[in-house]
């Protein structure tokens, strides 16, 4: 199956570069670009892409409130959003993150590096690397403390699972988890998939941000 792409960026080489190196991989097809966070959403809503290319900083409209834009109401058909970056992400993790997107790349990546985030994000994991979850964390040290009003939606969740969003939310693997917990590699994202189920979550990012933000995981656990 193609996965079909749309590029957000407000530079043209950039846009150009990149489709280059996606039209060049069988699997993936660029569909349209888009110079800035408003007529993105125009070509998202026009083109249904799998997966969305989307800056950071952009003129009329940044990729930040695009892509809460695109995800607040998309439901299940959402396209997955992998944020482009060329500098520190520090200021834009925690926003990007709770707005919903999947990942985040350097624009400076290589060719294989661009065409395996697109396929991982297209195929519903996230692309969160260890520095990165590391920023994350830091980030809910200095906000302090937990943001979301209640832990209710924690109640649902059987006291493995619970165990297993207490892992991802340190920034462990799959596999990582399945060492700790002398289980199946399998069994981990089974219960993985039913903890995205029953709190209404899209992917690891956010599964990350909501441990936090409801105290499970507190920074320095």
């Amino acid at each position: 199956m193609t996965i079909r792409v749309v590029i957000v960026d407000d530079q043209g080489m950039v846009r150009t570069g990149f489709g280059v190196l996606l039209n060049a991989q069988p699997d993936i097809e660029v569909a349209g670009e888009a110079a800035d966070g408003a007529e993105g959403l125009r070509r998202v809503a026009e083109l249904r892409p799998d997966v969305v290319l989307m800056d950071v900083r952009m003129p009329v409209m940044d990729g930040l409130e695009a892509t809460r834009r695109l995800l607040a109401d998309a439901g299940d058909g959402a396209p997955r959003v992998l944020m482009l970056t060329t500098f520190d992400l520090d200021d834009y993790v925690y926003e990007a993150l709770r707005a919903g997107a999947s990942g985040f790349l350097l624009k400076d990546a290589s060719a294989t590096e661009l065409a395996e985030a697109v396929r991982v994000v297209a195929a519903g994991d996230a692309l969160l690397s260890p520095s990165v979850t590391r920023r994350l964390i830091a980030e809910f040290s200095r906000l302090g403390g937990p943001r979301a009003p209640s832990r209710k939606r924690l109640e649902e969740l059987t006291e493995r699972e619970t165990e297993v969003l207490g892992l991802v939310a340190r920034g462990l693997s799959n596999g990582e988890i399945a060492g700790r917990l002398v289980v199946a590699e399998q069994t981990v994202k089974t219960h993985f998939g039913r903890i995205l189920m029953k709190l209404g979550l899209r992917d690891r990012p956010q599964a990350i941000v909501y441990a936090y933000e409801v105290g499970l995981v507190r920074p320095g656990d």
